[in-house]
């Protein structure tokens, strides 16, 4: 049975190794194949030689591992796994007799002895490596913020207040006493069938402000959790192929009396505005049409599932600012990306931004309609009151992977920052973060207002991390860069003959790329070391020429993917040790542009039209009205595991005065992800994919969850270390925040344990809210 598994295993080699040597891959595989053929003849035949050969077979193996990766013991685990089960097999048959006729004399077994400890010697190794601290040289001082800077004892906005910090000036909970924060109390939605929980809640006074993935939106006591009211806006959830609600707006109106002087606002998955009364959970009629208004008006016929809104509306000056999200990848011809403003009072309409109509500040007129298939902005917004500028981050235009189609207005604010006017909706300044973005790489995190220290002091500026793993710093009244961008040649070979690729392409080379090596053929991984030999094959098939290699016709490498670097957790800012902290994720994708006649075959077609929901968005997606349909996933093994090295998630924290990254860790562990979807129940530190926010304190506490292993955790913000972690219900996939109860005086921590189906981690629909004894 040995030899056959063993034969199996060479004859795998082999096959895989030749077309590996074929395309100038390692030729280790072929070699190995050939030894291991020779090894399954020796066991077969029960030679004591055999143990003797897999030893060679293990030195060999562990010197190829040195040279291609260190000592990393993920690196390790497919190339020495199986080696080294299959010389413990060989060598406990040798012991006992099995092998050669006789049982092993002295002389043997110290050999065998020596055997074993080579076998432990480069995990033992790795192992040591991986637990090294990541602990800073360097702790930042702190220094007192003013007043206006991060949030206080209530929690107003998406990041805790307008300028999105994520940052408390709450100093209650230290690093010297983090260590006995308990749960205090939890809240279920009472979901049936939990889809995710991702919302950054509310503190306003008394009460606490939710909602979850159906829009059901609830108002509970701050310092119980107990539930005060409940609204459920009852949306149709066929509007949506992802839902989620992960903000709302709050507004308080000190000129008006009774109901609705306080207002919840809330945007739907299927497109409305609603207003709210904070106290008690009715509409406030008064608001549009009985409490709501409609986002699809001025947008023409909507199909179900193109146009929904999972960011919550940004507040100012007593306007509502929304903008929405689109079907990815379905075809050209979506509903417009407009940008739209609404009095908070009466649900007018004050503005739009329509890039097709720069000059038009109202709805379209009778029998037109916003410009269709412009860039959209579905990410949260931050607002400068000084300035009167709100900051927009934007999309790419629809179809993401083909662009030929895209106008000038189109390209002009693609995947850009753009400020606009609170007043007027029109546009001060632009910058483009990925130009002609083929790759999916729309903003998807809020932009960070806070003053970037120089050597001339401090600039007011705005901070707008990408999906690309660079963060710009941009003057927040100019749009200039603050920190050095230079534009910098990037591949254009393998586009579709018929497309528009950017010779070049923005990098901030003037602070710390969070986007991760460029891959190699040695960073490909497996759990075992014939999926890794299936992903080497498909890498070295695959065109890969670093950063930005455009999407065509012949399979493609995307790193990172369009899931990867900074996403809607953006990134968040102690502006007291002007310290930087943030989740990326490290995620390859594989792409393939498909003609359009192969993909009608295929039964590609978009939303509404063949296919419904998610459907249209799994496998083939159509991109209808362009030549090319498109292929596109995650680089994953045959076992359903990322074809690249771990860590695939990491917390990092960035000193924004030496503009260096300070420290950075793996975040997750394998507990509760494993191959084909299994939970390895390892609580390995490994680096998951990660999704959500950091909280960084006064006190130099980043509080985060965003992993998918059931893990909150409080790391030191100067340092990295790890100064406490809970177990959650579910992955807290999403924000975190905190607030002070003025009747009690504590100091809460409060994170939605949602889960994130999409990252493997199952749904739930708890709020837990954690604080120090009484």
């Amino acid at each position: 049975m040995l030899a056959t598994l063993v034969g199996l295993w060479s004859a795998g080699f082999l096959y895989g190794g030749t077309l590996l040597v074929s395309l100038d891959g390692s030729p280790y595989y072929l070699c190995a194949g050939l030894w291991l053929g020779g090894l399954a003849v020796a066991i077969w035949r029960a030679s004591r030689w055999a143990l003797w050969g897999v030893g060679l077979l293990v030195l060999a193996t562990s010197v190829w591992t040195f040279n291609e990766s260190g000592l990393d013991i993920w690196a390790m685990l497919p190339r020495l796994g199986c080696l080294g089960l299959l010389a413990m097999a060989l060598l406990i048959l040798t012991i006992k007799g099995s092998f050669g006729g006789r049982p092993m004399n002295a002389k043997e077994l110290a050999g065998s002895a020596a055997l074993l400890l080579l076998i432990l010697f480069m995990p033992i190794a790795g192992l040591v490596v991986a637990s090294a601290s990541p602990v800073a040289t360097t702790v930042l001082r702190a220094d007192l913020p003013s007043q206006e800077a991060g949030a206080g004892d209530d929690w107003t906005d998406y990041g805790g207040t307008p300028e999105g910090l994520r940052f408390t000036r709450l100093a209650q909970i230290t690093p010297e006493n983090v260590a006995d924060l308990t749960p205090v109390w939890t809240y279920s939605f009472g979901d049936a069938e939990p889809y995710n929980l991702q919302i950054a809640p509310l503190k306003i006074g008394g009460l606490v402000y939710a909602c979850n993935s159906t829009n059901v939106v609830v108002a509970l006591d701050a310092a119980s959790g107990k539930q005060v009211w409940r609204f459920d806006p009852k949306p149709d959830l066929r509007s949506a192929p992802f839902r989620a609600c992960r903000s709302l707006g709050y507004h308080r109106d000190p000129t008006r009396a009774g109901a609705c002087q306080t207002r919840i606002l809330e945007t739907t998955v299927d497109a409305r505005l609603i207003a709210i009364d904070a106290l008690t959970g009715r509409p406030c009629r008064d608001f549009g049409r009985d409490g709501q208004v409609s986002l699809l008006e001025g947008l023409g016929p909507v199909a179900k599932g193109y146009y929904f809104i999972n960011g919550g509306p940004t507040i100012a000056r007593g306007k509502i600012v929304v903008g929405a999200a689109v079907a990815d990848n379905q075809k050209w011809g979506e509903p417009s990306g407009v940008i739209r403003a609404f009095d908070v009072t009466t649900g007018r309409l004050a503005w739009a931004y329509d890039v097709g109509a720069p000059d038009r500040i109202g709805a379209p007129p009778p029998g037109d309609t916003y410009t269709a298939s412009t860039p959209n902005s579905w990410a949260q917004m931050a607002y400068d009151e000084k300035l009167g500028l709100i900051y927009v981050p934007t999309g790419n235009a629809t179809p993401d992977h083909y662009g030929r189609q895209r106008r000038p207005i189109d390209d002009e604010i693609s995947s850009a920052l753009m400020a606009l006017d609170i007043e007027t909706g029109r546009r001060r300044w632009i910058f483009q973060t990925t130009h002609h973005d083929l790759w999916d790489y729309d903003l998807g995190s809020q932009p960070v207002l806070f003053d970037m220290p120089t050597a001339s002091g401090p600039v007011p500026a705005v901070a707008q991390p990408t999906k690309r793993g660079e963060i710009f710093v941009l003057d927040r009244a100019t749009g200039v860069p603050v920190t050095r961008v230079e534009e910098r040649r990037v591949p254009i070979e393998g586009a579709a003959s018929s497309e528009r690729v950017s010779p070049t392409q923005p990098f901030s080379t003037g602070m710390p790329s969070l986007a991760g090596e460029t891959l190699r053929e040695a960073d490909m991984w497996g759990v075992t070391p014939l999926d890794q030999l299936w992903c080497r094959i498909t890498f070295k098939r695959a065109r890969y020429a670093g950063a930005l290699t455009p999407p065509g016709p012949t399979p493609s490498i995307m790193y990172p993917g369009y899931a990867g670097g900074m996403n809607w957790g953006s990134v968040s800012i102690d502006p007291s040790r002007r310290v930087l902290v943030t989740v990326s994720t490290y995620l390859a994708n594989y792409m393939r542009l498909v003609p359009r006649a192969e993909a009608n075959r295929a039964g590609a077609f978009a939303m509404g039209e063949g296919r419904e929901g998610l459907d249209a968005m799994r496998g083939i997606k159509a991109q209808a009205n362009t030549p090319y349909a498109v292929e596109t996933h995650s680089f994953l093994s045959p076992l359903q595991v990322p074809c690249q090295q771990p860590p695939w998630g990491r917390i990092s924290a960035i000193d924004l005065t030496a503009r260096k990254i300070l420290w950075s860790r793996p975040l997750g562990t394998s507990r509760d992800t494993g191959p084909m979807g299994l939970r390895t129940m390892l609580p390995l530190t490994i680096g998951v994919p990660s999704l959500g926010g950091v909280l960084v304190t006064q006190t130099g506490l980043a509080f985060v969850a965003a992993s998918n292993d059931r893990r909150f955790r409080a790391f030191d913000t100067s340092t990295g270390q790890e100064r406490w972690a809970a177990d959650l219900p579910a992955s807290g996939i999403a924000p975190v925040i905190s607030y002070r109860d003025a009747r009690s005086g504590r100091q809460f921590i409060l994170l939605a344990a949602g889960g994130h189906k999409p990252l493997g981690a199952r749904g739930g629909d708890r709020l837990v809210a954690y604080a120090l004894p009484r």
